[in-house]
């Protein structure tokens, strides 16, 4: 379980995050919803620890976020940020390797190999293990970096998976692929998964809790096929109502 208690970020004056109270639970696929400048991101880097606030707590399985060394976060979470440039030619399988960077002292190479080329087959990226990371395309560095966080959380239960935009580079069919994954792993292994995004159909669809943000505060949250509506659409996106229930329909 993530806590969330008080959380305010301020950025040159202006607040990117004012007052943040909410939990996320175990076993579950979260969608943070909103406009853009809403706080997605910003609240999401609060609670992956990249960012720190500048009032309130962020607490993992009851314990402060700031309790935790950064070896023992390293095999709790895994982060999948909207943009992880890499300009070395590193092969994709070498990618996915350093995922497991903080079982080195523990696990022999071949166990790491096993999981990196169990991830990579599961991301449909295999064929593109010994191409130079640069070269592909972006969809095809999308997966190739969700296979590196699948595998620094792998062999772990009720771990967090954090992730920015997973799917904005992906085509329909790795999309869905992708959000099959995410479900499975969740289920199977109890992780929290928080998932910043913009799809709707996708959040829809794959998710369990969605929580919509407006000018850096969670304004409406609840299951995602109750709270995914042409009125909070309406609201959270300022539409006018029948475009949002034109916008909507696959709800229904």
């Amino acid at each position: 379980m993530i806590s969330v208690t008080n959380v305010s970020y301020t950025v040159a004056r202006q607040k990117i995050l004012d007052d943040i109270n909410e939990t996320f639970n175990v076993g579950k696929v979260s969608a943070i919803l909103g406009p853009n400048g809403a706080g997605k991101s910003t609240l999401l880097k609060c609670m992956t620890g990249s960012l720190i606030p500048d009032s309130g707590c962020i607490s993992l399985k009851e314990r402060n976020l700031e309790d935790y060394s950064l070896a023992e976060l390293s095999k709790r979470r895994a982060v999948l940020s909207q943009n992880t440039p890499v300009s070395f030619p590193f092969t994709a399988q070498e990618i996915v390797l350093m995922g497991r960077n903080p079982y080195a002292l523990n696990n022999n190479n071949v166990i790491d190999m096993e999981i990196a080329q169990e991830t990579l087959v599961l991301m449909d990226a295999w064929h593109l293990r010994d191409r130079s990371f640069p070269t592909l395309s972006g969809g095809e560095q999308q997966r190739v970096q969700f296979a590196r966080v699948l595998s620094q959380i792998w062999d772990q239960r009720e771990a967090y998976l954090f992730l920015d935009e997973p799917t904005s580079a992906l085509d329909l069919k790795h999309q869905y692929q992708v959000m099959d994954l995410i479900r499975n792993q969740c289920e199977e292994k109890a992780l929290t998964v928080i998932i910043v995004m913009h799809d709707l159909n996708i959040a829809y669809q794959n998710t369990d809790m969605s929580y919509f943000m407006q000018n850096g505060v969670i304004k409406i949250c609840g299951a995602s096929k109750d709270v995914i509506s042409a009125s909070t659409l309406s609201d959270i996106y300022s539409l006018p109502s029948h475009y949002a229930a034109r916008h909507i329909k696959f709800a229904s």
